[in-house]
Order: structure tokens, then C-alpha cells, then sequence
């Protein structure tokens, strides 16, 4: 688990800097199509709602990615428990603001892959905002291994949409973007529009067995080795991104700073 933690918090601080350095980038300049190099159709001049629907879902995203991993060390929670409540208000209401912001966008404007992508977008987003309410609802009413259940799961959600473009690099350095397309509507494009958190929910949901079956030890190494697999996973495609992707990007924006 530590080494899980580990990764995601090191790969999702290089792409919450690659979120602020790009996207609040793009603000500052007063340039939002500079949203739409990576991502075709996320700015449209014509659609203010739309607009403030995805800056809402990135803005939340951000804080999201810092946010996420303190919530899951025992030791903060233990030590500091004022610090993890509040944390974890901001969290969760973070979590429900970019499922929102995210939903909006898509009702108003829809996403470049078409029905597939709305489909599986749309139902990350409800499900991000469930899971946020949910832990927050458990956390109220003192069912906290309801709530530590639920947390998990947010957790796992929360990080799709940063694993969304950590699987397309993976996929672009093993598969060279086989059954990718520009409009993202390929076979490879259709996959990822549900595969980015289905699979993050079945180790969440492994590791949240084996929480409870302390006895089974084979539900323990199952566990054990989804999270490591996760873990090298995270590590590779964070190295590969980083190195061809988000650092060059950030060196760029730095520099157009001073």
C-alpha cells in the first residue's frame, strides 16, 4: 500500500503541476484555446456554460490530486484527526464540484468521442459525485468503516482522470495508438471511455476485502499483488509521460513566465 501511495502521490503532484502550468496557464494569457491542443473541444468561445462546467472540473481536479494521498495515511489520520476532517471536507466537496463540472460539460456540449464517450464520461461523473457524498454522509454519521470504504472508492475514482492520460501514453509507447483516432472514436478510444476507473474500483474493491477478511490470507496476496501491479503500473507510465510530455510542457510554460 505505502509504495501505491507513493507513486500516485509523486505522478499526481507532476500532473497537478502540468494542470496548473497548462490550463491556468491558458487563463492567465486569456487564451483558452490553448485548452484544446491536448484535448479537442474543451473550449468553445460560444459556450460559456460549457466553459465554466470543464475550468470547474480542472480546478477541483487540481486540488484533488494534492489532497488525495494525505487522506490515506493512517499516521495523519491518527495524529492530526482535526487536519483529516477538514481535509476531507474540501476533499469531497471538491470530488462532487468536478463530477458537476464535469456532468455540466458534457450535458451542454458533449465530448469528442460521441455517444460511447458521453456515456462512459457521464457515468464517471455520477459516480464521483455519489462516492463523494457518500463519504462525507458515513464520515457525519460516525459508520466509519463505511466511510473508510467509501473513501477508498472516491480515491479510486478521482484518480481516473488522471490515469486517462496516463493509459493513453502507456498505450502510445506499447500498442503505438492502435485503435486510437483524433476524434477519439476508435476501438482503443471506446475501451478507455469506461476502462480509465472500472478497473481502479476492482482494486479498490480488493483492497477493501481484504480489510474485512483479515483471516483470508489469499484475498490478502490478491490484494497485494493488484496494488503492486498498480504500483509499477503508475511508476513506468509516470516516468514515459513526464519524460515526453507533461515535463516538457511545464519547462515550456515556466519559461514563457519569466
Amino acid at each position: 500500500m505505502t509504495a501505491l501511495v507513493a507513486a500516485v502521490w509523486i505522478s499526481a503532484a507532476i500532473f497537478g503541476l502540468y494542470i496548473v502550468a497548462i490550463y491556468l496557464g491558458a487563463l492567465v494569457d486569456g487564451n483558452l484555446d490553448q485548452w484544446n491542443r491536448d484535448l479537442p473541444r474543451l473550449h468553445d468561445a460560444h459556450s460559456l456554460m460549457a466553459t465554466m462546467g470543464i475550468g470547474l472540473h480542472f480546478a477541483a481536479g487540481t486540488v484533488l490530486l494534492l489532497l488525495g494521498p494525505l487522506q490515506l495515511i493512517s499516521a495523519v489520520r491518527a495524529r492530526a484527526p482535526a487536519f483529516h476532517r477538514w481535509v476531507g471536507r474540501l476533499y469531497a466537496l471538491s470530488a462532487l464540484m468536478a463530477g458537476l463540472g464535469g456532468l455540466a460539460f458534457i450535458a451542454v456540449q458533449g465530448t469528442i468521442g460521441g455517444t460511447p464517450m458521453n456515456i462512459g464520461f457521464s457515468l464517471y461523473g455520477a459516480l464521483t459525485a455519489i462516492a463523494a457524498v457518500a463519504t462525507f454522509w458515513h464520515a457525519r454519521g460516525k459508520r466509519f468503516e463505511q466511510h473508510r470504504a467509501w473513501a477508498i472508492r472516491l480515491f479510486a475514482l478521482v484518480i481516473g482522470s488522471w490515469l486517462y492520460r496516463m493509459d493513453y501514453g502507456f498505450w502510445a509507447l506499447l500498442g503505438h495508438n492502435m485503435g486510437h483516432t483524433p476524434t477519439f472514436d476508435g476501438g482503443f478510444d471506446v475501451v478507455m471511455a469506461f476502462f480509465f476507473y472500472i478497473p481502479n474500483l476492482i482494486v479498490a474493491e480488493a483492497f477493501i476485502r481484504a480489510r474485512q477478511l483479515r483471516s483470508a490470507a489469499y484475498v490478502k496476496v490478491g490484494a497485494a499483488i493488484c496494488m503492486g501491479v498498480a504500483a509499477a503500473f503508475i511508476a513506468v507510465s509516470t516516468y514515459y509521460f513526464t519524460a515526453l510530455h507533461w515535463g516538457p510542457r511545464i519547462v515550456q510554460r515556466l519559461l514563457l513566465t519569466l
